[in-house]
């Protein structure tokens, strides 16, 4: 009888295991590798992070299973579209204002040189809105945004999109930009406490407040300050038009105002130059004609399905000098809504 090794059999058995997963793991029909597509978002616990995610599997039929999407968190918007660029990710969680500062060179991208290329404009997604508010028994000594100004603000965390949005919003009224940088949570005590005298507050779609500021407002009463009737005019100059937000679908308490003006910026997810046409051409198609869907499942979509064609449109203008990917120029020129003074990126 002949004498088998301890542990031959079960080594034997694994190898054949392991040899016949690994072959039916190949696909006869398509025995090359699936493209990966990296998504760059905000942290796990964003609006960004939570669209992506819930984009995977329409991006992957979009492509017709070609391409494998996963999402990579990181711990700003800045952060991932850093990550784009430098050539970590293909797709990056951003804002018509980030794009601004990417190609004037200025804020977190003043001396920024990216390893591969910048971002072009790719896909806008949902409108956020920038407004103020202060503790409700300080409330009178506000009577309009320069009322805040040089004193001490958290405009949300620094480099958040709506942080740069209030940054330029105060740019163009004139007034002194003074940031606090304060933890999220902290938000309540430190007005309570007159650390800071207001906070920046923001809505995704006019819907939808960030949870650390569902906390706040839940904690303690809050009052919205809206810009005066002069500052609404020079915002609108300045192509930085407040737009009206129903108080009441926002805030569960009375916060002094029916209507709070906040200042829009739109987000989106852009690419590089170099991500073939043809892969942003069918997502843009697929989100377009899912749009209604989309918005059914997640109202802070609902803008982008009334208008979708205009949205991307926006998002150009908000950052002129930014060039348009191929594939969105071949989407916007197909639907009517090319502008010639726009510039097609170069790979």
């Amino acid at each position: 009888m002949s004498r088998i090794r301890p542990g031959y059999s079960f080594s034997v058995f694994v190898t054949v295991l392991v040899a016949v997963f690994a072959f039916s793991a190949i696909d006869p029909a398509d025995a090359q590798e699936r493209k990966s597509i990296r998504w760059a978002t905000s942290s796990t616990g964003s609006y960004g992070y939570k669209v992506a995610a819930q984009m995977v599997k329409v991006l992957e039929e979009a492509l017709g299973g070609e391409y494998t999407v996963t999402v990579n968190p990181y711990p700003s918007t800045t952060a991932a579209m850093k990550a784009v660029m430098d050539g970590e990710a293909e797709i990056g969680y951003t804002a018509d204002v980030g794009m601004t500062d990417v190609y004037q060179n200025d804020g977190a991208f003043k001396d920024y040189k990216p390893t591969k290329s910048k971002m072009v404009h790719s896909w806008y997604a949902y409108p956020m809105e920038s407004f103020m508010a202060v503790y409700a028994p300080k409330a009178e000594q506000f009577k309009s945004w320069g009322d805040f100004s040089g004193k001490p603000v958290f405009f949300t965390p620094a480099g958040f999109m709506n942080w740069l949005n209030f940054r330029r919003i105060y740019k163009a009224l004139g007034y002194n930009f003074k940031h606090v940088q304060i933890g999220e949570p902290a938000q309540g005590d430190a007005l309570q406490a007159g650390t800071i005298v207001g906070s920046v507050c923001y809505t995704t779609a006019g819907r939808s407040l960030p949870t650390y500021w569902r906390e706040t407002e839940l904690r303690l009463d809050i009052k919205v300050i809206n810009p005066s009737p002069e500052e609404v005019k020079k915002l609108t100059e300045k192509n930085l038009a407040p737009t009206e937000i129903d108080a009441s679908q926002v805030f569960s308490k009375d916060v002094g105002v029916k209507t709070i003006l906040g200042v829009p910026l739109l987000f989106g997810y852009n690419m590089r130059a170099d991500m073939p046409e043809e892969v942003l051409y069918k997502m843009l198609n697929k989100f377009y004609a899912d749009r209604e869907s989309l918005a059914k499942a997640d109202p802070g979509f609902e803008p982008m399905a009334k208008d979708f064609v205009g949205m991307q449109v926006k998002g150009i203008n908000g950052e002129p000098d930014a060039p348009v990917h191929a594939g969105l120029a071949k989407f916007l020129k197909e639907h009517k809504a090319w502008n010639d003074k726009w510039k097609v990126a170069a790979k």
